[in-house]
């Protein structure tokens, strides 16, 4: 079964509004990945940040939530766990259930590829005019209101982010 073609994207020149706005923080995001270390995959640091954001769970909710196969995710969580990453434990509410938990290893691993993103955009913003500074400054809580609003069509039943 083939899928069907995405629609060709707005020419650069066409956008205005949420399209101008939304094509520059997708370009900035586009930056980050490129200036990040690559020593884990997407979606192992998709679901390290899953579990940080909503604490421990199922190996079939975060296979939902991160949009892979459970067997894929499944072994996706033993490479972490051997990594020292995550680690599996039962379910204080059903013995028989086994979920998926960061460990300390995993939040730190998390905190210091944040912090080296954060220096390479504090770097980069130190170089803007005072007034492009103050724009972002200003733009900050609705860049966080769409990391809220994005993580909520990601997970529905997860909590609000930190």
């Amino acid at each position: 079964m083939s899928r069907p073609a995405a629609p060709a994207p707005a020419a650069a020149s066409e956008r205005t509004g949420a399209g101008r706005s939304a094509g520059a923080v997708y370009g900035l995001l586009a930056s980050l990945m490129r200036h990040t270390r690559r020593d884990m995959s997407l979606t192992s640091l998709a679901t390290l940040s899953t579990l940080r954001r909503t604490g421990p769970r199922r190996i079939t909710d975060l296979a939902a939530v991160e949009g892979v196969t459970q067997p894929s995710v499944t072994t996706l969580v033993t490479n972490l766990e051997r990594a020292g990453l995550v680690e599996r434990r039962s379910d204080p509410a059903d013995r028989r259930v086994v979920l998926v938990a960061l460990t300390e290893a995993g939040a730190d691993y998390l905190d210091a590829r944040r912090e080296a993103g954060i220096e390479h955009f504090a770097e980069l913003i130190a170089e803007l005019p005072a007034e492009d500074a103050a724009a972002l400054a200003a733009a900050v809580p609705a860049l966080e209101r769409l990391r809220e609003l994005d993580d909520t069509r990601r997970d529905p039943g997860s909590p609000p982010a930190h």
